[in-house]
């Protein structure tokens, strides 16, 4: 492969790799993100079992555990596709570097 080639080859890859990088960077900022509010939506959900605990069940907080555990339920979700994201992301990343490696090797 002539020089120029293998050079234009690897500013492609290292473009790639740029960009991929900087969407493992989003993926793991949304992880951040939906941690933090499932962490308000346990709060949450501590405060109301409390308060079922010390004045009793009544509509209102039951319907208040309802809607933090189906919060919590779908954040869990969410979390779990973002990660899904990321390892997938990751990957793209380790194959492009391993493209790379193999460009190095060509020398």
């Amino acid at each position: 492969m002539a020089t120029s080639v293998k050079a234009a080859t690897r500013e492609v890859l290292l473009e790639r790799r740029l960009a991929l990088v900087g969407n493992v960077s989003a993926l793991t900022a949304e992880a951040q993100r939906l941690n933090q509010k499932l962490a308000g939506i346990e709060m949450e959900l501590l405060r109301v079992e409390l308060e079922i605990g010390r004045s009793g069940t009544s509509a209102q907080l039951v319907q208040d555990l309802h809607e933090a555990e189906e919060s919590a339920e779908a954040i869990v979700n969410a979390r779990a596709a973002c990660e899904d994201h990321i390892a997938a992301a990751e990957g793209e990343v380790a194959d492009v570097d391993r493209e790379l490696a193999a460009t190095v090797n060509e020398d």
